[in-house]
């Protein structure tokens, strides 16, 4: 999956595909975690958010499916 680059103090990347509706995130720690069935209008709110860490905190931990890669 191709991951965005971002500006964030925890998150390096961010990636999505349509298709599965997986939402990938790679943490500057060098972790990377997929998130599942993550509807497309969420991820469009995680890139335009002002804190890529803080919408992530708050709408997709703990509501959504997740593995570490």
């Amino acid at each position: 999956m191709n991951r965005q680059s971002v500006i964030s103090s925890n998150i390096a990347s961010i990636g999505y595909d349509t298709s599965s509706q997986t939402l990938e995130i790679e943490f500057l720690n060098g972790s990377v975690y997929q998130y599942f069935d993550v509807p497309q209008h969420v991820y469009n709110g995680l890139m335009s958010a002002d804190s890529h860490g803080q919408y992530l905190a708050q709408n997709i931990k703990g509501v959504y499916r997740y593995s570490k890669v």
